[in-house]
C-alpha cells in the first residue's frame, strides 16, 4: 500500500466580490502520508480554513486537484465521510444542540449506510464518560464538546482526520488532554492528521511536518524542529518571534514593517515583500523559486539564516 494519503496538486480556491476576485488559496501543493501530522499555520486569512474545505470537497476548486486515498475529491458523497473525518474549532457550533450526544456522534455511520456501533463504545475511545450518551451539548463542558467531536469524526475510522483550531476554544490544561487525545488516537488507529492553527505550541507538540501560509501560498514547508530551530522564509522567522515563551516574558516582539497587500491584489513580485526586513528590487520584480533543502523547501530571494553562535 502506498505511503501517500492525501496529494493536493497546485490548487487555486477563489471568491468573487464587488472589489474584485480573491484567491484565498493560490498555487498550493501539499503531501500528507499515512499515519504522519501535517500541520498548516499562518496568520489569520492566510487561506488554512479554506484549504481544509477544499479537501472535505466543500470548496470548488478553480484549478488544480485532490487526491485522497486514490480518489479525485469532487464534491462531498458517502465514499468522502469514510476517508476524512472533521474537527471543527468551535465543539459547541458544530453540534446540533437539540441532538443528545450519542446521537451526534453515530451520524457519520447513518450517513453512510454503516452498521450502528454503541456510542458508548466510542464515547470510552475518546475518554468520555459513557453515561453522557443521553446528554445535550450545552449539558457539557468545552473540553468534553471537543470530545464528542473528536469521537464523531473517528466514528467510521478514516484515514485522514482534519483539525480546524481544535484547541482555541479550550482552557490551557484541557488543550494539553486533547492534544494528548490525538496523539493516542493516531497511535492505535494509525490515522493521519492535517493539523490547521496558529498556536505553534501545539503545533510543536503534535506535528511531524509544517508548511507555512502566507495570502494564499505556503512559503516554508519541511520537519517540525528544522523549521522551528532553523526558519528560512523571514516570514517563518517573524512568525516564530511573534509566538510567546518564557525566554520572552515581558517582551513584545519587533513589529514587522509595512501593511499586509490588499488580497485581490495580482502579484508580480514576492507577496511578502511589503512586509520584508530582506526585501530588495528584485523582491518586487520576481516571484521567488523554490528552494529545496534536504526535507525543507521555501521561497524566498534573501532567505534567513541560522546565527552563527
Amino acid at each position: 500500500m502506498s505511503e501517500l494519503l492525501l496529494s493536493i496538486e497546485d490548487v487555486r480556491v477563489e471568491f468573487s466580490t464587488p472589489g474584485g476576485t480573491v484567491r484565498a488559496v493560490d498555487g498550493v501543493s501539499l503531501v500528507v502520508n499515512r499515519g504522519e501530522t501535517v500541520a498548516v499555520v499562518g496568520e489569520s486569512g492566510c487561506g488554512k480554513t479554506t484549504l481544509a474545505r477544499a479537501v472535505l470537497g466543500l470548496q470548488p476548486l478553480a484549478h488544480g486537484r485532490i487526491v485522497l486515498d486514490g480518489d479525485e475529491v469532487q464534491g462531498t458523497n458517502k465514499r468522502m465521510a469514510e476517508k476524512v473525518g472533521m474537527v471543527w474549532q468551535d465543539p459547541y457550533a458544530s453540534l446540533n444542540p437539540r441532538w443528545r450526544v450519542g446521537k451526534a456522534v453515530l451520524e457519520p455511520l447513518a450517513l453512510s449506510g454503516k452498521a450502528a456501533r454503541p456510542p458508548t463504545e466510542i464515547f470510552e475511545e475518546v475518554g468520555l464518560d459513557p453515561k453522557f450518551v443521553t446528554r445535550f451539548p450545552h449539558q457539557l463542558s468545552g473540553g468534553q464538546r471537543q470530545r464528542v467531536a473528536i469521537g464523531r469524526a473517528l466514528s467510521l475510522k478514516p484515514p485522514l482526520v482534519i483539525c480546524d483550531e481544535p484547541t482555541a476554544a479550550l482552557d490551557l490544561s484541557i488543550r494539553a488532554q486533547i492534544l494528548n487525545l490525538l496523539k493516542d488516537i493516531q497511535r492505535v488507529n494509525h490515522c493521519a492528521f492535517l493539523y490547521i492553527s496558529h498556536d505553534l505550541t501545539t503545533v510543536r507538540f503534535l506535528a511531524d511536518r509544517v508548511a507555512v501560509m502566507y495570502l494564499g501560498r505556503i512559503v516554508e514547508e519541511g520537519p517540525t524542529e528544522q523549521i522551528f530551530s532553523d526558519p528560512r522564509h523571514p516570514y517563518t522567522k517573524a512568525l516564530l518571534d511573534s509566538a510567546p515563551t518564557l525566554e520572552k516574558l515581558l517582551q513584545l516582539p519587533d513589529q514587522l514593517p509595512g501593511e499586509i497587500p490588499d488580497p485581490r491584489t495580482r502579484f508580480t513580485g514576492c507577496r511578502f515583500a511589503s512586509r520584508c526586513p530582506n526585501v530588495q528590487d528584485i523582491c518586487l520584480q520576481q516571484d521567488p523559486p523554490r528552494t529545496v533543502e534536504g526535507e525543507r523547501a521555501f521561497y524566498s530571494h534573501y532567505p534567513e539564516h541560522k546565527d552563527a553562535a
